[in-house]
């Protein structure tokens, strides 16, 4: 595996160009444009369009003509969340339906008093969900690579799309966010990961995933057992007519013995869980670089 750089893609001109196509024409404009956005990057982004033959081919076994179409559909659904996440930052929340799975258990951990830990993937689009948690939403804490966060946070400001929950940046040359996360679980707040990118070669943590090895980061798995809070697995999958559902999974409790380490067990209850969602949603994987150990 060649480990994730600490960038996502997508470029500065394109949110500066999709935010004006929405606010001057609409959300379906946007979602025609991108069609033709979509070709361009099927031969000029090689390397995200060989993470996608590869996981159409050799992950989900799909024929030729069939991972073809997922190399359309993936970027064509990628393209689509970015296009609503701006959306619903401009004020069109109301263009939008929502269903949740497993809410009332969600709520009840989020009212418990204690803080939590909302581990999700590069998978749908998770930044849906914040503007529909009302005043939970005040009280998350999304964990963001200084590479990643630096890069869009000025854009944002300037364009008036209010990110509706705080950030903490991580880097590798501090424990700045450590403080910061415990801080922020003394106060009872909620602490949002992605589980599924590493930077680091030796912080990582290895697994079957998809019938094939790979790694995780163990950060956030890690932190996760230290604080002993509760632990979610979250994803907001996009679904059809401008329709997202939100996946709540609540995590079982770890704990130390000579088998496995706490990170372990908590890592291998999050693949399957991450695999479920794949099954129903196989297009909507974003990790457009080579992410399965490869001998």
């Amino acid at each position: 595996m060649t480990e994730w750089k600490g960038k996502t893609r997508g470029g500065v001109f394109g949110y500066l160009f999709f935010i004006f196509l929405i606010k001057k024409i609409g959300i379906t404009a946007a979602y025609i444009f991108l069609s033709t956005i979509v070709l361009y990057f099927i031969p000029f982004a090689p390397k995200a369009t060989g993470s996608i033959w590869y996981y159409s081919r050799k992950v989900l076994n799909k024929s030729i003509f069939s991972s073809i179409g997922m190399l359309f559909c993936s970027y064509y659904r990628f393209g689509q969340t970015l296009i609503d996440k701006i959306a619903i930052g401009n004020g069109m929340k109301d263009k939008y339906t929502f269903r949740f799975e497993n809410y009332e258990s969600f709520l009840d951990i989020l009212n418990a008093d204690t803080g939590a830990i909302i581990i999700g993937a590069h998978v749908g689009n998770w930044e849906m969900g914040t503007p529909f948690f009302e005043e939970y939403g005040k009280k998350i804490n999304i964990l963001l690579y200084d590479a990643e966060y630096k890069r869009i946070k000025e854009l944002l400001q300037k364009n008036s799309v209010p990110a509706g929950f705080k950030v903490i940046p991580v880097n590798d040359t501090d424990l700045n966010h450590v403080f910061a996360i415990k801080g922020a679980l003394d106060n009872k707040e909620y602490i949002c990961f992605q589980g599924d990118r590493y930077i680091n070669e030796e912080r990582r943590l290895k697994g079957i995933f998809m019938g094939k090895e790979t790694s995780f980061p163990s950060g956030p798995f890690l932190l996760a057992t230290k604080m002993k809070v509760p632990v979610v697995f979250y994803f907001a999958m996009r679904e059809p007519k401008k329709s997202y559902r939100f996946h709540f999974i609540v995590a079982a409790p770890v704990s130390k013995n000579e088998k496995e380490k706490p990170e372990q067990q908590l890592l291998d209850q999050y693949i399957p869980a991450l695999e479920n969602i794949l099954k129903k949603y196989p297009e909507q994987w974003f990790n457009y670089y080579k992410f399965w150990n490869e001998k």
